[in-house]
């Protein structure tokens, strides 16, 4: 875990680097502060009430009491072993196996379990997706996520400035244009791809902290590699069929199944790799 927890480190390290960079480069830091300023207050407004949007875009409802006693129960058990308040809880109508976490901080919390998971897995699958989904919860994922996703943004923001500083022979009235042109091109292009690139990499690290920290919340690690074995091959047969792909991060595996991409351009660590990590846990 530790491991992963300085790639994360390291990633945000580089993005930071590409950014200011940028701003040596382009000069303008009147322009990259303005950016910066803008991607924040969206970011910012989006780690607030983005999971809001979510629980609409899934049409989820809350879990009562009542219906879901066991449930609840589940994840009072494993919040307190996490030392976390207990999360709010939400049932998403579908039939694709999955779950989530989000909310911006650990007293406005919230989990989701689509009805399918629910059908699908034993009680002690279950209970390793929610010590994982909850171990995002205390890790502060979203926190980290949003600054990544912040920082990301403006470098795009910027590099899309810098692309038509190109077009129109340069920023700031640099003269020696051939050169200035030629940077700004490279700027443009290569900029954004390795922000996303590194923003993606810090998803997939962040996968691999929780399936670790929620394995050793519970004190075992076969549950979850069992269940994430379960939603892989269950998942391809009843694919998510509502929401967008730019929320697939959130959920525990990939709900969408569309063309198979490079695992760098993947939000989540290929399965088999994950499984084989909780297999070789000493707990």
């Amino acid at each position: 875990m530790l491991n992963n927890q300085l790639k994360t480190v390291l990633f945000l390290g580089i993005l930071t680097g590409i950014l200011l960079a940028i701003g040596q480069l382009l000069g303008g830091y009147s322009g990259l502060a303005l950016a910066f300023v803008f991607a924040i207050v969206m970011n910012v407004g989006s780690y607030f009430y983005s999971h809001k949007l979510v629980l609409k875009m899934y049409k989820a409802k809350e879990a009562s009491l009542e219906e879901y006693a066991d449930l609840h129960k589940m994840v009072q058990e494993v919040s307190q072993l996490a030392n976390v308040p207990k999360p709010k809880i939400y049932i998403v109508p579908s039939e694709n196996p999955n779950a989530f976490c989000t909310g911006p901080n650990p007293q406005k919390a919230v989990l989701g379990y689509t009805q399918g998971i629910l059908d699908l897995l034993s009680e002690e699958e279950l209970k390793g997706v929610t010590a994982h989904e909850i171990a995002h919860d205390k890790n502060r994922d979203m926190l980290i996520s949003t600054i990544a996703a912040t920082i990301a943004s403006v470098i795009s923001y910027v590099a899309f400035m810098a692309r038509w500083g190109a077009i129109f022979g340069g920023i700031g009235g640099d003269r020696d244009g051939d050169n200035n042109v030629i940077g700004l091109l490279i700027l443009a292009i290569v900029a954004p791809l390795a922000a996303t690139l590194i923003h993606l990499a810090i998803s997939r690290s962040r996968e691999f902290i929780a399936d670790e920290t929620g394995a050793r919340f519970i004190h075992n690690a076969a549950p979850l590699a069992n269940a994430l074995e379960k939603l892989e091959d269950y998942g391809k047969q009843a694919p998510m069929r509502m929401g967008t792909d730019s929320t697939n991060s959130l959920f525990i595996v990939n709900p969408f199944r569309g063309k198979k991409l490079l695992s760098l351009f993947m939000t989540h660590p290929p399965t088999e790799k994950r499984v084989e990590r909780l297999k070789s846990l000493m707990i």
